[in-house]
């Protein structure tokens, strides 16, 4: 094993903080009972917060961010897990508390790895990532609150970005007619190579009426928050849900009680941080049944290490679409 590998490090220096393309060593990994060989990470949003310094998501210095990875494992001193198991990880506060992927090895629990099913294979695997998750988390939501194939239009917002990306493309391989909201103009064709039946303007959603607009979705996954959550909350069916999992647009909903007693509509919270690893399991084993791998390429762009600090700046200005893929070996 090479005594020194590429990463991409943080620091923090008299308050600044500092992103750098060096070599590490494993003494400066994370705690954990299972080394990975990292093959692919991706670019998420909070990725680009913590190479950015902004809103100092990372909690301790120095440290790699990259908050989901797939690779192989070299050591392990878990008995489930053996060397050569391809596994992936999200969540857990890597990337953020402990050293992440955006490296070429990883240390972490255990626990906090999933086998990869068949038949993904570790590129498939980080293509989904954080963002299948964490999408597939949201429709499982919808659906244990009534959500049926045919039941009526589901709305995704921040449609071209990673989970909304996903949950398109996810939301139509399960029968349901998809409409996408965003502010890319030219996303169309995008969106209806994933599935979209629908493409709306995102700023049409933003309430510019009272505290109830026109009955539209039969439920709905917002990537957003803010303004435009109160927008989706204003215009859910009866009975509706909207599960909620992004804060791009903001922290505050401006909205009021009215939805809730009038139409019974529910707010679903979406955390896929501290997801119990049988949960991780099952939600893994049925994006391995359900994606549509065709277009899993649709959503990708792929970059190297060397490419994260400009695609950091691109994914917090909104200029991605889909899945910013990121071969560490490159």
């Amino acid at each position: 094993m090479d005594s020194t590998f590429h990463a991409f490090v943080v620091t923090e220096d008299a308050g600044k903080v500092i992103a750098t393309l060096r070599d590490a060593t494993l003494d400066e990994l994370s705690e954990g009972n299972v080394l990975v060989r990292v093959a692919y990470s991706a670019l998420n949003y909070k990725d680009g917060l913590a190479l950015t310094g902004r809103n100092r998501v990372v909690r301790t210095y120095p440290l790699a961010p990259g908050i989901d990875y797939a690779g192989t494992v070299v050591e392990s001193a878990d008995p489930a897990l053996k060397p050569g198991d391809a596994v992936v990880l999200t969540g857990w506060g890597v990337g953020e508390r402990y050293w992440g992927g955006f490296s070429q090895f990883a240390r972490a629990h255990g626990e906090w790895l999933v086998p990869v099913p068949s038949p993904l294979t570790l590129r498939q695997a980080m293509q989904l990532g954080t963002a299948g998750v964490t999408a597939l988390m949201a429709i499982e939501a919808l659906e244990a609150h009534g959500l049926t194939a045919g039941a009526g239009d589901v709305l995704v917002t921040g449609a071209t970005g990673g989970v909304g990306s996903v949950a398109v493309m996810l939301l139509h391989a399960l029968g349901h007619r998809v409409v996408a909201a965003t502010r890319d103009r030219d996303a169309v064709s995008y969106l209806t190579a994933l599935g979209a039946a629908e493409v709306v303007d995102s700023a049409t959603l933003v309430p510019q009426g009272g505290p109830l607009g026109s009955a539209r979705w039969a439920g709905a996954v917002d990537t957003v928050g803010g303004g435009l959550l109160a927008g989706v909350i204003r215009t859910l069916g009866p009975g509706g849900s909207v599960a909620a999992c992004g804060n791009a647009g903001g922290f505050d909903v401006p909205t009021s009680v009215l939805p809730f007693i009038l139409r019974g509509v529910n707010v679903l919270g979406i955390d896929s941080l501290p997801v119990p690893l049988a949960r991780r399991k099952a939600l893994w084993a049925r994006l391995a049944l359900i994606t549509p791998f065709a277009r899993l390429d649709t959503i990708t762009t792929t970059i190297g290490l060397d490419g994260l600090p400009r695609a950091a700046e691109e994914i917090l200005a909104a200029r991605t679409r889909g899945r910013v893929l990121v071969d560490v070996n490159a």
